[in-house]
């Protein structure tokens, strides 16, 4: 049996606190970041991407939907949002709002998310990631459309219920298609799946 001195003791204890606080740091600058991601300013700072307008602020976006279905106040409108991902352990999460013109196209605006150096080990986290995002959009987005129409009442007539998921009854997918359905509605929207849900299985994908 070897004996250690005392010496020796303290400097393996000394080195293990430090290695404890080391760790702690970490957790704790972690936590702050997804704090921060965490927040509705993540969507109320920064800019969405159109590929007509460019890069819009958040108040700009507003102002764009409107603008949109301002042209043609006759037709009726949807509104949805969705996310994807790629499947990499630092991905970027792509929330998209898209803005439908029934029958006759309509309009996107998008916002790439990154988490630093947080990473996503399989693709239900990342599925969740994209949920919690898109809900995270959906009740900020919800707030200042209905805020706005309370401020300037109009005639455009649009519909915002649903939230878009890339989960489907085929697939690997398919066993997260309850957990992630019933998130959605515990946020107040009705979800939509694939093959349906283009906002997040079609438009953000393409920005992955």
């Amino acid at each position: 049996m070897v004996k250690l001195k005392i010496g020796d003791k303290s400097a393996k204890l000394n080195l293990f606190l430090n290695k404890v606080t080391a760790r702690r740091r970490d957790e704790e600058r972690e936590a702050e970041k997804m704090e921060e991601y965490n927040s509705e300013n993540i969507f109320r700072n920064g800019y969405f991407f159109n590929p007509t307008k460019g890069n819009l602020s958040f108040d700009d976006t507003i102002k764009e939907i409107f603008a949109y279905m301002a042209e043609e106040p006759q037709r009726e409108y949807e509104i949805v949002v969705g996310c994807d991902s790629a499947s990499l352990e630092q991905p970027h999460f792509p929330a998209t709002i898209v803005v439908r013109r029934l029958g006759a196209g309509g309009r996107f605006f998008l916002k790439k998310i990154s988490y630093g150096g947080k990473k996503f080990y399989n693709f239900k986290q990342r599925i969740l990631q994209e949920v919690l995002l898109s809900c995270e959009l959906a009740l900020v987005l919800r707030e200042t459309l209905e805020t706005r129409k309370l401020v300037s009442p109009d005639d455009l007539k649009w519909n915002f219920s649903y939230i878009h998921a890339d989960v489907g009854e085929r697939g690997a997918t398919r066993e997260m298609v309850r957990e992630v359905t019933g998130l959605i509605r515990g946020n107040g929207f009705e979800p939509m799946i694939k093959p349906f849900s283009f906002a997040a299985s079609v438009i953000a994908d393409k920005y992955t």
